[in-house]
């Protein structure tokens, strides 16, 4: 087989995308558990960790959302620093990689390159970097800098950042080194460093990426080793691996160089019809009139308290032309008047309250399986044959008991049909994934 023909595994593998407060969690119901305590992560890692997932991916959060000119009530519990975090799992797990999200714009590479070496050099070579960029000011506000970059730059810092930090893991010859001294100069900062750790048992951390503009891809195809990309879909999962698999070519690197793990959310049972059934218990309770009032509101600009969540959508006009960065990617950048014509007249159409509405607009419709787990079962190991995705980063709806029926009942079937590991390959991530040691870099990044 040469390089540069794909060539399926036929398996899949599953990772755990630990988001923190969203819309996408029941987080005010009985059964829901805290977003902050140590047990609802101990619990949900330890649990992925014994259906043999991959990785446990948390979230980044470096400013709160705000509401009306306040930061977000349903916002408040956001997330814990991720390396924090993921160095206490690291002692209560034994195989599983943990990712931590980190941004290129509010970091320095030195530092950043050697507190991940310290979580790889922890967990035996279990850590991962899921690599995100920002370039809004509202978010650099919260930092010395402040929000510096260009949009057009924000991928050009973040290469010349994931590259010296690729050259300071590569510093030794040999593991036991000695470490060669890493200079770079260049736009947005200037290193000269001489690494402090030695080579983890993995070599290096793992690299996740989840950029989807063309942009995004091409960084993804040269820099990452795995994607975590918004293509669940069956059919726009094929176009998106064939998409990946050229750009990765194009980049030098083999056609099976880089793994793809979609975001997914599981809502399974024993029969079809009782998984419908749970479903539509589960969006209930996704969005409650809460939510749903204060979901209008970040489009709106302006306070609904006085509408009837189970009512019609506002007949008044959003008091914003456009919505801003400050309410959260899901709403950046929204024309809100026109949106407002538009969900008002699709609402009507579809006889949809506020609720209602709001429930369809957040409802993971393109990523979630639903279904008995002998019929999903079924489904993915059809990705698996053609070689689709390498697995799926599942996000939990509920928080910590969401895995429960994936690890009891979904992943068994998988290992029945083959298309699912009955148990870890090795001690590192890098050889959970299958991934080749990577090349060593030596030159810097004149960016």
């Amino acid at each position: 087989m040469t390089r540069d023909i794909f060539k399926p595994s036929g398996r899949i593998q599953f990772g755990v995308f630990f988001q923190g407060v969203n819309s996408g969690t029941i987080w005010k119901a009985a059964e829901s558990g805290s977003q902050t305590d140590f047990e609802s992560f101990r619990r949900i890692v330890q649990t992925a960790e014994r259906g043999k997932f991959a990785a446990f991916f948390l979230g980044e959060g470096l400013r709160l959302r705000e509401h009306l000119g306040r930061p977000h009530a349903l916002d408040v519990v956001g997330r814990p620093d991720a390396q924090t975090m993921l160095a206490a799992l690291a002692s209560v797990t034994t195989n599983i990689g943990l990712v931590a999200t980190q941004n290129t714009t509010y970091n320095d590479p030195a530092d950043l390159a050697h507190r991940l070496s310290s979580l790889d050099l922890i967990s035996g070579g279990r850590a991962a970097w899921n690599v995100v960029t920002t370039d809004n000011a509202w978010t650099g506000a919260n930092f010395r800098r402040g929000g510096y970059l260009d949009h057009a730059d924000r991928y050009r810092h973040a290469e010349a950042f994931v590259e010296t930090a690729k050259r300071i893991w590569d510093s030794w010859e040999t593991p036991s080194g000695p470490a060669h001294r890493v200079l770079h100069q260049g736009q947005h900062y200037t290193v000269d460093v001489t690494p402090r750790l030695p080579r983890s048992p993995q070599y290096r951390p793992v690299l996740f990426q989840a950029g989807d503009s063309p942009e995004g891809r091409d960084f993804a195809a040269r820099q990452a080793d795995v994607i975590f990309s918004a293509h669940p879909k069956f059919d726009d999962a094929v176009e998106f691996r064939r998409d990946i698999v050229s750009r990765s070519v194009a980049a030098g690197r083999g056609a099976n160089a880089v793994r793809i793990m979609p975001a997914s959310e599981f809502i399974l049972a024993a029969t079809d019809q009782e998984a419908r059934e749970k479903k539509d218990w589960v969006r209930s309770l996704q969005i409650g009139p809460q939510q749903a009032i204060a979901y209008l509101e970040q489009f709106w600009g302006r306070e609904l308290s006085a509408y009837d969540p189970d009512g019609p959508l506002p007949d008044i006009d959003p008091v914003v032309e456009e919505t801003s960065e400050t309410r959260g990617s899901g709403f950046h950048g929204a024309k809100a008047r026109h949106l407002a014509d538009q969900w008002r007249a699709e609402a009507k159409d579809k006889g949809l309250s506020i609720r209602q509405f709001v429930s369809s607009k957040t409802a993971r419709i393109d990523s979630t399986f639903t279904g008995s787990y002998n019929a999903v079962a079924d489904h993915l190991a059809q990705y698996a044959r053609v070689g689709a995705v390498d697995g799926f980063n599942i996000s939990p709806w509920l928080i910590p008991t969401g895995l429960d029926d994936v690890v009891n009942h979904l992943v068994p079937e998988l290992q029945e049909r083959g298309v699912y590991p009955t148990e870890y390959r090795g001690s590192t991530l890098r050889e959970n994934l299958g991934l080749e040691t990577p090349v060593r870099l030596s030159q810097p990044v004149n960016v």
